[in-house]
């Protein structure tokens, strides 16, 4: 395919046009701010027009008749043009309204140019009200056509002439009306899928920013409820041990200490990703999310926090980073429930199997009490919700709950099946 070329920055819009515009937008806000003013001022035009032709001599020149009565023109050219004013608010009554003094001017052979106003009206109608209102618009203004014709008319050529321009003129002001109203309902419905657009464009910003405060609080969840259980169990290990033997109090300390210093450090580089770069201009100090081959020292420091923990490995770890952390932080989360839930002597088992594209199964099995990790109801906590959320992720299914008799403990287990194809 031929690139598109770049349209030259310099290349302004046309100037008449985006004059015509701009005084198009002017006049309709000035119209929807004051609509009967600009009414008013259209009539007043027209009926001053219809009586600078009714009190001169120029209705005369196309008169059947020219010995009317100057008196009736005038009022006959007034109830043609003052109705002007409801054009836009009762276009059919205001038709109505013009139809016997047309009648009139017709019968009387006054022939007023002020009946060509029907035709405004009949433009009217065909813009704001139902199309079928046309067919009797119609015959109201090609009525007094007929009795002008029956009355003064000599020859068939008069029906053909003056009825069928009458037609002509009447189809060409409804066509304009219908065109007029046709755009209208194409510009109001694009700018109704703007505003639509606009309102899912907010939406899908809301869920945006919905969905990454879970994922926030899924991954400070994780990183801090691990590390401080690990270092209450540390802790309480170490008060133990301080009376009869300082040295592993110290060890206790140690391990504490780096717990925290792992801790703050994870913590630290999720702030750094979350904090505004213009507010200083250097850019976060990222690194990389945890990953299976991080998973020793999370065993090691839940070892240390004083539950043994077992490992068994199936096949080779060939998965994505995303699928990788999930796992990590499963196993993170049911090892920190088993230091806060599984009671004294407790032990766990970590069972991790391979498969081909992307696939993993994991348990995670431990011989503690067989208590729920959480209360959802009163706590809100996000430890299996957020474990099911990011296994929800790649397509996965997450059971949690006590092993079954005569087992005693905890089970968790996951599944995550293989990639799609791209």
């Amino acid at each position: 395919m031929e690139p598109v070329k770049p349209v030259p920055e310099d290349r302004a819009a046309e100037p008449v046009t985006d004059h015509v515009q701009r005084v198009n937008r002017r006049i309709r806000a000035f119209d929807h701010r004051h609509p009967l003013l600009w009414d008013l001022t259209l009539t007043g035009f027209w009926v001053l027009a219809a009586l600078i032709d009714g009190t001169g001599d120029g209705w005369r020149s196309v008169a059947h008749d020219p010995d009317v009565p100057v008196v009736l023109v005038v009022v006959l050219s007034l109830a043609l043009s003052v109705p002007v004013v409801w054009r836009r608010s009762h276009p059919r009554g205001a038709l109505l309204l013009t139809l016997p003094a047309a009648l009139v001017s017709a019968w009387s052979g006054a022939a007023l140019q002020a009946a060509l106003l029907q035709l405004l009206l009949v433009h009217h109608i065909a813009l704001r009200l139902p199309l079928r209102n046309l067919w009797w618009a119609v015959a109201v203004v090609t009525a007094p056509t007929c009795v002008s014709v029956a009355r003064y008319g000599d020859s068939t050529s008069s029906w053909n002439q003056q009825l069928g321009s009458q037609l002509v003129a009447v189809g060409v002001a409804a066509l304009i009306g219908i065109t007029v109203r046709t755009r209208r309902g194409y510009t109001e419905a694009l700018e109704d899928r703007a505003r639509r657009l606009e309102t899912e464009r907010d939406q899908q910003v809301r869920l945006a920013a919905a969905a990454e405060r879970a994922r926030i609080a899924r991954e400070m969840h994780d990183i801090i409820g691990h590390n401080l259980s690990v270092i209450t169990g540390l802790a309480d290990g170490g008060r133990y041990a301080a009376a009869k033997s300082p040295d592993r109090a110290a060890q206790a300390l140690d391990a504490i200490g780096t717990t925290s210093r792992q801790a703050l450090g994870e913590l630290r580089r999720l702030l750094d990703v979350l904090r505004d770069d213009a507010q200083d201009g250097a850019a976060p100090e990222l690194a990389p999310q945890p990953a299976l081959t991080d998973l020793d020292r999370l065993l090691d420091g839940v070892r240390r926090a004083g539950l043994p923990v077992h490992k068994t490995v199936k096949g080779e770890p060939t998965l994505p980073e995303g699928r990788q952390l999930t796992l990590y932080r499963v196993i993170q989360e049911a090892l920190t429930n088993t230091l806060k839930h599984a009671g004294p002597d407790a032990t766990a088992h970590i069972d991790l199997s391979y498969g081909t594209d992307g696939a993993a199964t994991l348990t995670v099995t431990d011989t503690g009490r067989a208590t729920p990790p959480q209360s959802p109801a009163p706590t809100g906590g996000r430890g299996l919700p957020g474990m099911r959320e990011r296994t929800s992720l790649y397509g996965g299914t997450l059971e949690a709950g006590p092993r079954p008799a005569p087992e005693r403990g905890w089970r968790v287990h996951l599944h995550l099946p293989e990639e799609s194809p791209q």
